[in-house]
């Protein structure tokens, strides 16, 4: 299964001017309390792929093409959409999906084009497929407050048992970059920090980088409520070391050297954003609210890793929300980093 061409997007020039002084306040009260919002639904949802069964590794480097894992995990069975490099290459992007995550696709897949973006690199682009409101962590525990049979590893999952499983098909264990947006844009910082000798790039689009910040924790406790039910406590007890650990404004220093691309819009609305309906309208504002907190954060961030002399491409845009489209740009724009720390070309 392959999927269709789609236009190359657009850079996007990049911003040099932060959130106005004066919302600052305003922005931490209203994007706290949206952070935990749905988006309506504004389109019909594709039609989900049929699971493919569980394939032993075959001990060979596929050259291009798209094919469905399932991958064996301490959780069970996990899907993982995997494009295979262009000509055999033995280098992996990791694709790290948002907060409300499905359990049938990995919305990189579907919500950009990615696919077609590297499509012609020598880099397989691996998309792993579920982890709602997980951060992509080790859990203590099966959250509480909705049924979850099993504890979340995600953690565990991305840096052991799937690069040990796609070794079979010839994936390197080590040369590896790793890319998320929001949920995942955190995440991909923590799996950098704590395994340098897997990824040798990460990028974070409009994640929360700063999540010790007033706020911030309340906010993810309402949020993952939101989406799935789930219990932060059983992610990150209150007061839980794991907080810190999960935090990229604390962990900075273990970033030293690792080459970043780092990006937040100023959530005022671009080209992407058309708020023609009452749906449209409320998606939007709540998509402003969301990127305005990012934005906070990620400067925030930028403050912290120049204190630490650490450097990284920050990249700010004008305009843009906390939309999938924007963050097509962003994988564009770090595209051509991706692939010089990887050796992909």
């Amino acid at each position: 299964m392959r999927f269709g061409r789609a236009a190359a997007p657009k850079r996007v020039p990049s911003g040099k001017r932060g959130t106005p002084r004066g919302w600052r306040h305003r922005i931490l009260a209203v994007g706290a309390a949206t952070l935990a919002l749905p988006l309506a639904a504004g389109v019909a949802a594709p039609t989900v792929a049929t699971a493919a069964p569980v394939h032993a590794p075959v001990l060979r480097a596929p050259a291009g093409g798209y094919e469905e894992l399932m991958v064996p995990s301490s959780m069970g069975p996990i899907k993982v959409q995997v494009q295979w490099a262009s000509r055999g290459g033995s280098a992996a992007l990791y694709l790290l999906d948002g907060m409300r995550a499905r359990d049938d696709r990995n919305a990189w897949s579907f919500e950009t084009n990615a696919v077609d973006q590297f499509k012609d690199a020598n880099i397989t682009l691996v998309m792993p497929v579920g982890g709602e409101s997980s951060f992509y962590t080790d859990w203590y525990a099966p959250s509480s407050t909705n049924g979850q049979k099993t504890t979340y590893k995600w953690e565990t999952f991305l840096t052991e048992e799937l690069p040990n499983f796609l070794a079979g098909y010839g994936v390197s264990k080590t040369n590896n970059a790793v890319a998320g947006l929001s949920m995942g844009g955190s995440a991909a910082l923590a799996l950098a920090a704590y395994h340098r000798d897997q990824f040798k790039y990460a990028a974070s689009y409009s994640g929360y980088l700063n999540i010790s910040a007033p706020g911030m924790r309340e906010a993810i406790r309402i949020a993952m409520l939101d989406a799935g039910r789930y219990n932060v406590d059983s992610m990150a007890a209150p007061w839980s070391p794991q907080w810190l650990r999960m935090d990229p404004f604390v962990f900075a220093p273990q970033l030293r050297g690792l080459p970043m691309y780092i990006s937040a819009s100023s959530g005022l609305p671009g080209q992407h954003d058309r708020p023609n309906s009452a749906v449209g309208v409320f998606n939007t504002g709540n998509a402003m609210a969301l990127e305005a907190l990012s934005l906070v954060n990620t400067r925030a961030f930028q403050v912290r890793l120049k204190s630490l002399n650490i450097p990284a491409h920050f990249d700010f845009p004008a305009t843009g929300t906390h939309s999938w489209k924007y963050w097509e740009s962003q994988l564009w724009n770090s595209r051509q980093g991706i692939l010089d720390a990887t050796g992909a070309w």
